[in-house]
């Protein structure tokens, strides 16, 4: 077993157990530090060549994309972007709340709106794939 993929979650909890048990103000700052990471990753990738997600999908499709593929992902690093930011500013905006909110909105309501963002992305590439690509 790679430990690698192990690493986020035991980060993740580490953090929620220390704010926990010492209610130290910075550790809200987390899900900030996260969501401006994952932000900058799709918003710096959107200026290459080849973005992100570009880069995974060519790896899925055996190292060639057609034009759709290579659109579509073009443009899902555009959505990407503008999910992350809204995350990011939501989750700035929660430090200043009361923890019950800050944990609420961090801890669950994040997400499952990027669960819904990945499902409602799967259902649109299914039925686009079918619509463009015979």
């Amino acid at each position: 077993m790679k430990l690698k993929f192990i690493f986020p979650f035991i980060i993740t909890l580490m953090v929620i157990l220390l704010f926990h048990f010492t209610q130290i103000y910075l550790v809200k700052f987390y899900p900030v530090a996260a969501n401006l990471t994952a932000f900058l990753v799709f918003f710096i990738s959107s200026f290459s060549k080849e973005t992100v997600i570009q880069k995974f999908a060519k790896k899925l499709e055996g190292g060639v994309l057609d034009d759709f593929t290579r659109t579509y992902t073009r443009n899902l690093t555009y959505v990407w972007c503008a999910v992350t930011f809204l995350n990011l500013v939501i989750s700035i905006v929660t430090v200043f709340l009361p923890e019950k909110w800050w944990a609420l909105y961090n801890g669950c309501i994040s997400y499952f709106a990027i669960g819904m963002v990945f499902v409602v992305e799967y259902i649109v590439r299914v039925v686009l794939r079918k619509k463009y690509r015979g």
